[in-house]
């Protein structure tokens, strides 16, 4: 399938409604209107092709780029089209779907997560602390505990960015360290009692959502859950 005979389904697929995408903050100065449920299952029917990615990358057009980041290779991905991808971001969407279903896979990760999370661009650092939600949200993984915790300083660190897109994603990384396992709740919420202490309007709303939800009932059932099917194996 060629990306032009791509770009012709996607049309084929929009509802439209760009209006309600916009209340929820996507950028749809490029967006035809296409579902997520939607793009899934049309990239099942297409199969994983990085040449075909990287075509629709070039479109520019919102859903290709969700697409793109759905069929391509995370083992042909190179640090050089992450590089250049991380640039092009102009939403929030098709910065966690990338980093969701292609950059969490590659190689270069956890480097990226480090090296992005200091990077003044504001997708560019959403993409960081991103990444690393999509990695610690993955149910098996080779990230280890200790490799988890080496971002827990980078989160302080950023904690103090008013930008909305920026502290959401750093809000996120936290929680979802947190919610990884019991050791790593122990040092997420250790780490969000120390963000709340910091002067900054950015960083005690990060720290206070952080801790009503890690502290939570539900998150505390699930993670006695996971330790006792741990300790049965």
């Amino acid at each position: 399938m060629t990306s032009q005979e791509v770009v012709k389904k996607l049309k084929s697929l929009a509802h439209g409604d760009l209006a309600s995408m916009a209340r929820f903050g996507v950028d749809t100065s490029t967006a035809l209107g296409v579902t997520i449920p939607h793009l899934r299952s049309f990239a099942r029917d297409i199969g994983k092709d990085h040449k075909l990615a990287l075509e629709l990358w070039k479109t520019g057009i919102h859903e290709a780029r969700i697409l793109a980041s759905m069929v391509d290779d995370p083992e042909q991905v190179t640090e050089k089209q992450m590089d250049a991808w991380v640039k092009d971001f102009n939403s929030w969407d098709v910065c966690d779907q990338t980093c969701s279903n292609l950059f969490r896979y590659t190689s270069f990760a956890l480097q990226k997560c480090k090296q992005w999370a200091g990077n003044e661009e504001e997708f560019v650092k959403r993409t960081g602390f991103a990444l690393m939600a999509s990695l610690a949200a993955a149910g098996k993984n080779t990230v280890t505990d200790q490799q988890f915790k080496s971002f827990l300083p980078l989160i302080i660190r950023e904690a103090t960015d008013e930008r909305n897109f920026v502290r959401k994603a750093v809000n996120w990384a936290l929680r979802q360290i947190g919610k990884r396992n019991e050791k790593l709740h122990a040092d997420a919420l250790k780490t969000a009692l120390e963000i709340e202490k910091i002067d900054s309007k950015s960083a005690r709303w990060i720290a206070k959502d952080a801790i009503r939800e890690l502290k939570s009932d539900g998150i505390a059932k699930r993670l006695r859950s996971k330790g006792s099917s741990r300790g049965k194996k």
